[in-house]
């Protein structure tokens, strides 16, 4: 919790998300230790899977291409120990709420701990049923980030209330993947949030350019970007890390202006 209280403190947080293994566990590792170097505040680690609902096509492409290559949750946690021998940027894993299983939920939580995951992002599983995991998380450290969208609705405020770490504030409505527009929406989820609680909101799911980036910080504390650095790693394959590196100044430096 507190190195979650650091990633925004006096600052605006710019979250970058990348999938675990794609387009190899190596170059994963690389990207991890370069984008913290970068300024990247948290970095969001998605564990490929084979039916990602809350992806776009973009992601679902990464999640096939890694699964594809061999990435096993075993090789994430292995990769993330490497890392925490030169690195402590907070992590926290997107992951659906099968894999976690499959794993088995203590086994997984437990090694969250030991390679020093902050958070995690379960997109698939509602806040009413957080207790399927939110013991075992309290017993290992992990905190259970909780969700907001648009039609949240009324349930905005009870969540925020009940929310810990930050709140991942969707931007609008469908999957993820890069747009030309962001609903105004979320600046009224924020401010729903702030009337109760002042827990950080981030906002993910469309962002991808320093324009939005920079107003979505505006009012909001910080920024996740996932499927315009995707696509960086899509197109330069092994040769990405220099690309995804200067993306990620761009945008913290965007996101530190707003």
């Amino acid at each position: 919790m507190n190195r979650l209280r650091q990633v925004f403190e006096g600052k605006k947080a710019f979250i970058p998300f990348i999938t675990a293994g794609d387009p190899s566990i190596e170059i994963t590792e690389q990207l991890v230790m370069q984008m913290a170097a970068a300024g990247a505040d948290l970095i969001e680690l998605g564990i490929p899977f084979s039916d990602p609902v809350a992806e776009g096509l973009v992601i679902q492409n990464a999640s096939e291409r890694a699964l594809a290559g061999g990435v096993t949750v075993d090789s994430i946690f292995d990769m993330l120990m490497r890392v925490r021998k030169a690195c402590d940027v907070p992590v926290a894993f997107m992951t659906y709420v099968n894999p976690v299983y499959a794993y088995g939920v203590e086994r997984f939580l437990r090694n969250c701990h030991e390679v020093q995951v902050d958070a995690m992002i379960v997109p698939d599983l509602p806040f009413e049923e957080r207790d399927e995991l939110m013991p075992y998380c309290r017993k290992y450290g992990i905190t259970l980030i909780s969700m907001i969208a648009p039609t949240s609705g009324k349930r905005i405020q009870r969540i925020a209330r009940e929310a810990e770490g930050f709140i991942y504030c969707v931007s609008s409505m469908g999957v993820t993947g890069m747009r030309d527009k962001i609903s105004d929406d979320v600046k009224d989820m924020v401010r729903l949030v702030k009337e109760v609680s002042d827990i950080p909101c981030a906002i993910g799911f469309g962002i991808s350019t320093p324009g939005q980036a920079a107003r979505m910080a505006e009012f909001a504390d910080g920024v996740i970007v996932g499927s315009a650095i995707v696509k960086i790693i899509e197109k330069y394959g092994s040769e990405c890390v220099p690309h995804v590196v200067e993306y990620v100044r761009t945008m913290k430096n965007a996101v530190s202006r707003g």
